[in-house]
């Protein structure tokens, strides 16, 4: 019978042999815990492609001694998760573990929420998905939600060696030569996909003779051969990453369409989803702000987008936002006002609150002098009255310089400056 691949081979067994997601499985990490005392609730597993979700819900069904079942929400019909039922009764409990949980149509939720609910069935569903998006609210309540982090290059260099070295189901028996260069290449070129990984070195060994001492040597352009993508130095923990990160946002804020988009297929190659996306929506309010107020939610939609798609598909809506960002007029106004005003908090400038402003909401406020002689905007033509609003002690203090570099900061600018005179 032909082998099956070394991707399904390596699957971890027990919640020790899983590699990566430390946030949830490490020492009084919630996840581990409920392994550890063998209580298991239903949970969603949810997080990336091929960062191994059903894997670890393997792992951690078989690190609990509950049997366990395996179906998958769009292939498997309602008469197999009866079957699953009726295993479950023959056991006393059952672990489903079910892939793609967010496809879970209509009939399959109905059927199984009772067993949920009374804990016959324990369901690990698996999505790529976002569950508060996906999952009907009835499973939702009912599970446990635990998101999965992108493996690292080291994640995957580490499950790569164990498959090197594994005597049972790696390639522990035979005479390999890889050099660290090739196997940091298949760990960055992935794109955090610990199985497209596995699978690149596996090829890689198939298709390499053996030398006369039955040795096989793995070169670099083997395995670019083999996971299809050329040899590009990026180390997502090392400086490099960060300079690449700092010269992507400072060609978006220096408006370099070019320079941004060629820092950003840099950081696409190292697969870096994770970063692009939280630049960009920092770009977006501290670079843009009120210079184009809609990039903000633009860009937040061009990064769920990309959550949703996935690498290749995700450079797609991330570059219309680049390209975007690049070309709005530019503004910092907002933020660096709120900065000034905190620097004057820090530094003890504080003052009480004006006894005309004060909650006057209570019996006895008057006696005090609270809210007394508060003048309600919406009383006066164009809503508005001249009266003070900051302490004494700041009562000259201004924050907030408007930038003219756009039209909606243009149009604020004019009603602040007008507000100003009036004072």
């Amino acid at each position: 019978m032909k082998k099956q691949p070394l991707a399904y081979r390596m699957r971890p067994k027990k919640i020790e042999d899983i590699i990566g997601q430390q946030h949830l499985i490490g020492e009084e990490k919630l996840l581990r815990r409920m392994v550890d005392v063998g209580q298991l609730s239903s949970m969603i597993l949810y997080g990336p492609p091929g960062i191994g979700k059903t894997s670890i819900a393997s792992a951690i069904a078989g690190s609990t001694g509950t049997p366990s079942k395996m179906l998958n929400a769009v292939v498997h019909n309602k008469k197999d998760m009866e079957i699953a039922l009726e295993e479950a009764k023959m056991y006393g409990q059952l672990i489903l573990i079910l892939d793609e949980v967010h496809r879970l149509d209509k009939g399959k939720q109905d059927f199984l929420l009772p067993y949920l609910e009374n804990g016959l069935l324990i369901l690990i569903g698996a999505t790529t998905t976002n569950p508060f998006h996906s999952i009907n609210p009835a499973i939702r309540s009912r599970c446990q939600i635990f998101e999965l982090e992108p493996l690292s290059v080291t994640d995957i260099k580490q499950a790569l060696q164990r498959a090197l070295f594994d005597n049972e189901n790696g390639y522990g028996k035979e005479k390999i030569n890889i050099s660290d260069e090739a196997l940091t290449h298949l760990a960055q070129a992935c794109g955090g996909d610990v199985r497209s990984a596995l699978s690149g070195l596996e090829l890689a060994i198939l298709s390499t003779f053996s030398n006369e001492f039955e040795e096989k040597t793995i070169s670099l352009s083997t395995v670019e051969a083999s996971i299809q993508k050329k040899s590009f130095h990026h180390d997502k923990d090392g400086d490099a990453h960060y300079d690449v990160l700092s010269a992507f946002q400072k060609s978006i804020r220096g408006s370099d369409v070019n320079a941004a988009l060629h820092y950003l297929a840099r950081l696409l190659e190292a697969g870096d989803l994770v970063s692009i996306s939280r630049r960009l929506l920092v770009i977006a309010y501290e670079d843009i702000g009120l210079g184009n107020p809609q990039a903000g939610s633009r860009t937040l939609s061009a990064i769920e987008s990309a959550e949703r798609l996935g690498l290749p598909e995700a450079r797609i809506p991330l570059a219309n936002a680049v390209i975007e960002l690049c070309l709005s007029p530019k503004s910092n106004s907002a933020y660096k006002a709120l900065d000034a005003a905190l620097a004057d908090l820090r530094s003890g400038v504080v003052g009480d609150v004006p006894k005309h402003l004060k909650d006057a909401h209570y019996q006895g406020a008057k006696q005090l002098g609270r809210g007394v002689d508060y003048k309600y905007p919406h009383d006066f033509e164009h809503g508005w009255v001249k009266q003070q609003y900051l302490p004494n002690k700041l009562k000259n203090s201004t924050y907030y310089e408007p930038k003219r570099t756009g039209k909606f900061e243009r149009t604020l600018a004019d009603i602040y400056e007008r507000l100003q005179k009036n004072e």
